[in-house]
């Protein structure tokens, strides 16, 4: 008698599997009720930030087992910082994609030549919290509130500093591709000024797809497989700022129809919130530069290297 099959999970189909748990219990993952308190970014032992579906994965991660440090460690890391995870706790994984060279036959020419190639790689972290002995430096204080004129001062700079061409109009916030144009409602429309800014980074992201900046396809129907997708790349990519810029994300309304198309292209291709994670992290990073803010990052990156060193 032949023994079923013991074929281990892959790290993309475990990620997938807990999203569309998520999604399927009506509960959209990578929402995080942001504020301008605190690190919101998955932070590596020396202070910088996990990206692509790390990010959402260690979200999802840290809320379920109620951990407030941003840091996530290996077990071999801990120790050199002198620490020691304790007895009995379970790591989550992360992943990464490790590339290599192979040979390859032309079948029409019989040339040979080298091919990259990647292989999705895991490998097994421990939040701080988890860890005896790990410095004060892991444990970060949240931040103190910024001053609130301050504050919107700098958001309204930020999205100033984007040339995108927006008008405000009615009642509905969208993106045209075809005369790459966003519309708005007024901000008076909106109970908070940061909800009128988080929906802004929603139909930004949709911006970052034309085929003048990252050249994403655009062209998909309500409904379509595209469409959702592209859907999904905005919503995870204003997550994404909304961590960076402390804007919630949570009041953004969808039709469940989303949930549904989410739920098909998910069940169909384990890779595709890989995919999805990593164009939204493309989008961010764009907009972030847009905004002035890649020289802002870079100082807050380095005082956490500093901070982890």
């Amino acid at each position: 008698m032949r023994k079923p099959s013991s074929r281990l999970q892959s790290p993309a189909d475990t990620i997938t599997r807990a999203i569309i748990e998520r999604l399927e219990a009506g509960t959209r993952p990578w929402i995080r009720p942001w504020n301008a308190v605190g690190a919101s970014r998955p932070l590596r032992a020396c202070g910088t930030p996990y990206q692509g579906i790390n990010t959402l994965w260690l979200w999802m991660a840290a809320e379920a087992a109620g951990h407030a440090s941003p840091f996530w460690l290996t077990y071999h890391q801990a120790q050199l910082l002198g620490g020691q995870v304790r007895k009995g706790e379970r790591g989550t994984i992360a992943i990464f994609y490790r590339a290599y060279s192979k040979e390859v036959e032309d079948r029409e020419t019989g040339l040979v030549q080298d091919e990259t190639r990647r292989v999705l790689k895991s490998f097994t972290v421990f939040n701080a919290c988890q860890v005896d002995g790990l410095p004060d430096r892991f444990f970060p204080a949240p931040r103190p509130l910024a001053e609130p004129r301050a504050r919107d001062l700098a958001l309204d700079m930020f999205f100033a500093s984007i040339p995108a061409r927006l008008r405000h109009y009615g009642i509905q916030a969208y993106y045209e591709p075809a005369i790459d144009r966003i519309t708005m409602p007024d901000p008076s429309a909106f109970e908070h000024l940061d909800h009128y800014r988080a929906t802004l980074a929603h139909e930004l992201s949709h911006w970052t797809g034309h085929d003048s900046r990252l050249a994403r396809s655009l062209a998909g129907r309500f409904g379509s497989d595209a469409y959702a997708v592209e859907e999904l790349i905005a919503e995870l990519a204003a997550a994404m700022l909304g961590a960076e810029l402390g804007l919630p994300v949570a009041h953004l309304d969808h039709h469940a129809s989303y949930l549904a198309s989410w739920l098909k292209v998910l069940k169909t291709d384990s890779r595709a919130i890989l995919t999805a994670a990593a164009k939204a992290e493309e989008a961010c990073k764009l907009l972030l530069r847009l905004g002035g803010r890649t020289d802002e990052a870079v100082d807050g990156l380095e005082d956490a290297q500093r901070l982890a060193a």
